[in-house]
């Protein structure tokens, strides 16, 4: 019953979302053609009509980019500050797709959409959205406090952690559950004064004389094989069961519950894992590394000129680099050193200026004219866009270093290999070589730990000032 209840409210809400993206998309019009028009702009708008096929599009689009967003998750639980975020995710990705689709369109078919117009229609339906969210977790809340849409819960154990479980339910009465009792294991005793349903051995008659919709189990993980079956008796009635995941002491691992062929599988990762988040990262990678290659070809053509009437040797540089969970590669950069460079370099070790395994010196003699102009402005780290555009790299990421840098990596360190490496992260934008070897390390470990796309974007953009001032360029 209350999975077809939960069912209900999600299809509901899926579509009164359509609907307000619908509804958002006259008040748009009426706002720019009719409000702001003489104000902002002197111009009218086209009829409505010839803006269906933005309508269109966006109910089309969002049905991808909601689902990839995580917004019709259950949210119970969570804040309505998550929920707004996802939402803000949701419509980040809605209307950078519909841009990039009307600019092929429109370059083929020589028609503008207003982007004041664009921008309002996308700030209309998101306002609407947060509006809609905020009334119904309010009308939910006044529910749940007069007794309607809750849900009876009991929990089996009797130690510390189920305490702790039942606190952390109690400390949230917007949820709207309500505390059946104790279901206690073989020897387990109650706190003072507690509801007792009874014992783990009798789950089966007490699911049948009392209200409870969820059992949670609070046990430690030395006694999850006594409980198999009371687990397998809630989903014979039909009753919800969470099992907490307390006896794996991660302090960095998310814990999430994949699937391996139809068998449920505990998941331990540090790096990001959702697909839907990943796949975005990846077109972003691909937009942008397709758009640098072609635009900046007459650059890369006037560096590679200069290069090569500068010094002997080719005008490209490859070296062996560290990827994704150690898989090397060829990176690719304009040369900037002379042509053997690397076999001077032995003869430079006592004038390193890093600390760690990493070698940077600020005077380096190998470094030619033109290659200390292309150090100064990134501008030889351009030709890495097609590392990118192969996958091998990332826009933004840790910087991939060399094999024998790696090699000396102490353990803990090699967690930043657990992402894809890329041209710019925080090191870039805080410091560069300004910043000693630990540091470098925790700014890297950070950016793992707190990953997300809109992280990504704001790197993005930071590094665009941060290259053109050469802050820590050398």
């Amino acid at each position: 019953m209350l999975k077809e209840r939960a069912r209900l409210v999600d299809r509901s809400l899926k579509l009164f979302d359509l609907a307000l993206l619908a509804l958002a998309f006259p008040v748009a019009y009426w706002l720019r053609d009719g409000v702001l028009t003489g104000k902002l702009r002197p111009d009218n708008l086209y009829p409505i009509a010839t803006y269906w096929p933005l309508l269109a599009a966006s109910l089309l689009v969002w049905q991808a980019a909601s689902r990839m967003s995580g917004v019709y998750v259950a949210y119970r639980t969570l804040g309505l500050g998550t929920e707004i975020l996802r939402l803000a995710r949701a419509f980040v990705l809605l209307a950078l797709v519909v841009a990039a689709g009307h600019f092929v369109w429109a370059g083929r078919e020589g028609e503008r959409i207003s982007r004041l117009f664009f921008g309002l229609y996308y700030a209309s339906a998101f306002a609407l959205m947060v509006a809609n969210r905020a009334v119904m977790r309010s009308a939910a809340r006044a529910a749940r406090r007069r007794g309607f849409n809750t849900r009876a819960f009991a929990v089996v154990g009797s130690g510390e952690l189920a305490e702790s479980a039942l606190e952390a339910v109690r400390g949230h009465a917007e949820w709207g559950y309500t505390f059946a009792g104790w279901i206690l294991e073989e020897g387990g005793r109650a706190p003072s004064g507690a509801p007792v349903l009874g014992r783990l051995a009798e789950l089966g008659e007490i699911l049948e004389r009392h209200v409870v919709d969820e059992v949670v189990f609070a046990v430690p993980r030395e006694r999850l094989e006594d409980v198999e079956s009371a687990v397998a008796l809630c989903e014979e009635q039909g009753v919800g069961a969470k099992v907490l995941l307390h006896f794996f002491p991660a302090r960095i691992s998310r814990l999430e519950i994949g699937e391996l062929e139809g068998i449920p599988v505990l998941q331990l990762s540090t790096a990001p894992t959702d697909e839907g988040r990943l796949v975005a990262k990846r077109a972003f990678d691909l937009a942008v590394s397709s758009l640098v290659l072609a635009l900046g070809s007459p650059l890369l053509l006037g560096i590679a000129l200069a290069i090569k009437l500068d010094s002997r040797g080719p005008v490209l540089f490859k070296q062996r680099r560290v990827g994704l969970n150690g898989r090397e590669f060829w990176m690719w950069k304009f040369r900037s050193m002379v042509h053997d460079a690397e076999v001077r370099r032995a003869a430079l070790e006592g004038h390193n200026e890093m600390d760690g395994p990493v070698f940077k010196m600020a005077r380096d003699p190998r470094v030619t004219r033109v290659g200390r102009f292309l150090r100064k402005t990134s501008l030889d780290e351009f030709p890495q866009f097609w590392n990118v555009l192969v996958g091998q790299m990332s826009v933004v990421g840790p910087r991939p270093p060399i094999p024998d840098e790696v090699r000396r990596y102490q353990r803990w360190q090699r967690r930043r290999l657990s992402v894809k490496p890329g041209l710019t992260c925080l090191w870039q934008v805080q410091g560069r070589n300004e910043l000693d070897f630990a540091q470098w390390m925790a700014l890297d470990l950070h950016y793992i730990d707190t990953w997300s796309l809109w992280g990504d974007l704001k790197i993005f953009l930071q590094t665009i000032p941060a290259v053109l001032l050469g802050r820590g360029a050398r």
